[in-house]
Parts: structure tokens; C-alpha cells; sequence
């Protein structure tokens, strides 16, 4: 209970609802009492950031890429955000806790740019070798698309990526992987962006790869 010191108009201290009084070097002053948040940690609460959690760690690796593969997304966010949002929306199964990534459902690159077709990845001594069709001026296609490549490695946490790899009309390349990635079961994935950078297509995947 608060008690009041100088009448009506003076000071008082302790509590009287939501506010508490007191006096510092003679000087009375009233602050609020801080809000109680009831259940900080819902069900609601813990689920959502159990799936924050999977899809930051899946996508983190890949944050240069995602900044060419998502810029046309990033509309007043950051363009992780957006993969994230995409990600979490899309791209997790399972019930809380057991949540995983489904990386067919992910997307490195998003746009309105003509994908790749017939896209596969295969492993070589050190590297996973990208190839697929030329569909060069089928839509919006050009030969001079430039490929955005990623390889995820989701048990390590990492990913290798080239954000201008060869042109479309090359219809393939090569990246290599890291020695310690030596029998590691990876993602792999293929998207393309305009010479000017202007459009960017949706990414393929290529599906999981065990490292050579």
C-alpha cells in the first residue's frame, strides 16, 4: 500500500495500482510497474521458434546467394528475411518438435525469369558437376543468363555457391567441394540471373548427392 507523505499534492511511496512511488535525494518520482507477459513461452511461441531455428540454420550458410537470388523480394525486409518467410511457409515438415527442411520444396533464387530444365547434379572425384538443357529465348530465357549454384551441406551447416557461373548456353559446370565434405550427403540446386541483373528465375533442384 502506498502512503502519502505531504498530502494530496505531495509525494508518496510504495504502490497504488500499476504505479510505484518514490524519492531520490529528496526529489519524489513515480514509475510504472513493468507488464507481466502472462506465458512467454507458448506452445504457439516455441513452435514458431523451433521453425525460425531450422530454416535460419539451413539458409545462414547460403546469405551471399540468397542476397542475387531473393533481391526482388526484399521489400521492406532484408532478402534472408524474405527466404526465410518463403521457407518457413513452405519448405518445413513434421509436428513440433520433430520439424525438418524439405529441401525439394526450398528456394535459392525466386523471379519470374524462364528456369532451367532437365537440370541434374552428379558426383566427381572433389566436386559435383552441374549439367542441364539450353532453353536459351524459350520466354524470357536468354544465353546470356548467368547460373546461381549451391550445394548445401545441412549436417555441417555449410554451403558452397557461385552467384555468376556459366551462361546458360554453356549448359554446365563444376564446383568444387571442400576435402572434409568427402562422403557428406548434399543438396544441390540451380538458378539463373539475367546479364543485367534484372531478372532472376526460380531455382531447381537436383536432389540429394553423396560427395565423391
Amino acid at each position: 500500500m502506498g502512503t502519502i507523505k505531504k498530502g494530496i499534492l505531495g509525494g508518496f511511496s510504495g504502490k497504488v495500482g500499476t504505479v510505484v512511488g518514490s524519492s531520490w535525494k529528496g526529489i519524489s518520482y513515480m514509475r510504472s510497474l513493468p507488464m507481466k507477459v502472462r506465458n512467454p513461452r507458448t506452445l504457439r511461441q516455441l513452435d514458431q521458434r523451433s521453425k525460425f531455428a531450422i530454416a535460419l540454420g539451413y539458409l545462414k550458410p547460403m546469405n551471399g546467394l540468397l542476397q542475387i537470388g531473393w533481391k526482388l523480394y526484399a521489400s521492406k525486409q532484408s532478402t534472408i528475411n524474405a527466404a526465410m518467410s518463403y521457407t518457413i511457409a513452405n519448405a518445413i515438415t513434421g509436428v513440433y518438435p520433430d520439424y525438418s527442411i524439405d529441401p525439394g520444396k526450398v528456394l535459392i533464387s525466386r523471379g519470374s525469369l524462364t528456369p532451367t530444365v532437365n537440370f541434374i547434379a552428379t558426383p566427381i572425384k572433389g566436386a559435383i558437376n552441374f549439367e542441364w538443357d539450353d532453353n536459351s529465348n524459350l520466354n524470357t530465357s536468354k544465353e546470356t543468363d548467368k547460373a546461381l549454384l549451391a550445394v548445401v551441406n545441412p549436417a555441417k551447416s555449410e554451403a558452397i555457391f557461385d552467384t555468376a557461373g556459366a551462361t546458360r548456353a554453356e549448359a554446365s559446370q563444376s564446383l568444387s567441394m571442400p576435402a572434409g565434405w568427402a562422403g557428406d550427403t548434399v543438396e544441390a540446386y540451380l538458378g539463373f540471373i539475367s546479364e543485367d541483373g534484372m531478372e532472376v528465375s526460380n531455382s531447381v533442384y537436383a536432389g540429394s548427392i553423396v560427395v565423391a
